[in-house]
């Protein structure tokens, strides 16, 4: 077995298969990255406690300034050096098997000896971590996973208005039903990601973190400066961050909002995994073509096959994804009294859920770029299907007055193979005015899309 080994040897296939596709992640979701974003919370709170009246240290621009690099221009050399500090020792230091505690200890390399007291001062290490994942998550989000879902969203909405007139035919229960058009059905899917979008980027504005000490009661914070408002400089710090502040808790953040970010992801996932599938069965049905991309082999066996790889892929992700979030939103909203270390754990797969999220979006958006509406074989299909106007026959005849309208047209076409020769005799059968069978004679499938049209071009 080889000692360097590179992801063709990683346990998981998002750093192993898939490590390219889920790149963008990596600065975001990484334990390199979780070190930086400690480092970040550690520097900023000790600036924080400079600024008070009551602690007896400053800190001037400068030194400020350089503090700030630590973080702003943390390298892997750096994240390294913590790892050797927390596993093997490192610096002097020994091995502290404490990756917080791993985190104090470099910054003393980073700042004069007189800063070294204030460092991590009355914190838990939960107060530092749970700010870090909160602004990791949050990046993460608006930089990587809502771009590539507005992505989607734009194309779907450009299927919607460009796709409005081509008449498909629907089916409901599997069975062939009102005919809709290809862009209606587009825009249904536009409008439902829209809104699920919408609630998740509320959601993750609204990440809330706290600072409270050991017990969440800023019991070593009150016994150093008993006249501080801690509180008020919790909220302060917190808020700015770009986080919410929470305040009552435990020893660790009850991650209640978390969990309201993971289940809204979910529902968003939710909607992509139905248009997966959905876009499995028109390209089954033929209604889609696929662009074949130059030298992919679709079968091991049958050359002429182009599979809808990207779909599902795209739903297996996603379906994995969601499996992750539902299971994150459950551990990470319960704790043992104050404190106990299986959300830690926990917490360390974040990144795998939203990796496994964004290789669905990444596939499904690719996917979406290579289908092409086949017009005629929906029309094909739409003709072949003329009992779908039966709807529309006892529709009129109701208008009409005719007391038996859904019977006889029921009795005319149920379990039957009909034709439009049938409607033609069925119509001409009928005991109403000439100009009513000259409307039901016009009625063709492909005609029959209500405003199907206008409700696709009215997509935002």
């Amino acid at each position: 077995m080889p000692t360097d080994r590179g992801p063709l040897w990683a346990v998981s296939p998002l750093d192993g298969r898939y490590e390219d596709r889920t790149a963008p992640l990596a600065p975001y979701v990484s334990e390199a990255a979780l070190m930086r974003a400690r480092v970040q919370v550690e520097v900023e709170y000790t600036l924080a406690l400079a600024r008070l009246d009551a602690t007896s240290f400053e800190i001037d621009p400068t030194l400020a300034s350089d503090m700030r690099v630590v973080y702003k221009e943390f390298e892997e050399s750096d994240a390294q050096l913590i790892k050797d500090i927390e596993t093997t020792g490192a610096r002097g230091y020994t091995a502290t098997n404490h990756d917080v505690k791993a985190v104090e200890y470099f910054l003393r390399e980073a700042t004069p000896e007189f800063v070294h007291p204030w460092l991590h001062f009355g914190l838990t290490s939960e107060d530092v971590t749970n700010l870090a994942y909160r602004l990791l998550v949050t990046e993460a989000m608006e930089e990587v996973l809502q771009p590539r879902l507005r992505a989607i969203r734009s194309t779907l909405g450009e299927f919607a208005q460009e796709y409005a007139d081509i008449p498909m035919l629907a089916r409901t229960h599997g069975q062939p039903a009102t005919p809709t058009t290809f862009g209606k059905e587009m825009a249904v899917y536009a409008s439902r990601l829209g809104q699920t979008l919408a609630t998740v980027e509320e959601r993750t504005d609204s990440l809330a973190g706290k600072l409270g000490g050991a017990s969440g009661t800023f019991g070593a914070h009150t016994v150093a400066f008993p006249d501080v408002d801690w509180v008020a400089f919790a909220r302060s710090f917190v808020t700015d961050l770009g986080l919410e502040y929470v305040g009552l808790t435990t020893q660790i953040n009850p991650g209640d909002d978390f969990a309201r970010l993971f289940d809204a992801l979910a529902g968003v996932n939710h909607v992509l995994i139905d248009l997966d599938q959905d876009i499995w069965q028109y390209v089954s049905r033929g209604y889609l073509g696929q662009e074949a991309a130059a030298g992919e082999t679709g079968s091991s066996t049958m050359p002429h096959k182009v599979n809808p790889i990207d779909f599902e892929n795209s739903e297996g992700n996603l379906s994995k994804a969601n499996s992750d979030l539902d299971f994150l939103a459950d551990s990470i909203t319960t704790s043992r009294m104050q404190r106990d270390l299986t959300d830690s754990t926990v917490k360390r797969n974040i990144g795998a859920a939203l990796a496994h999220a964004f290789m669905g979006y990444t596939k499904l958006d690719v996917g979406l770029e290579k289908v092409v509406p086949r017009e005629s074989v929906m029309r094909e299909d739409l003709q072949a299907n003329p009992a779908v106007i039966g709807e529309a026959i006892q529709t009129v005849l109701r208008r009409d007055g005719h007391p038996d309208a859904y019977e006889l047209v029921k009795d005319a076409t149920r379990g039957e193979s009909i034709t439009m020769a049938d409607f033609e005799s069925l119509i001409e059968g009928l005991d109403v005015p000439a100009s009513t069978k000259a409307e039901l004679r016009d009625l063709r499938p492909e005609h029959y899309t209500g405003i199907a049209a206008d409700l696709a071009r009215d997509i935002d």
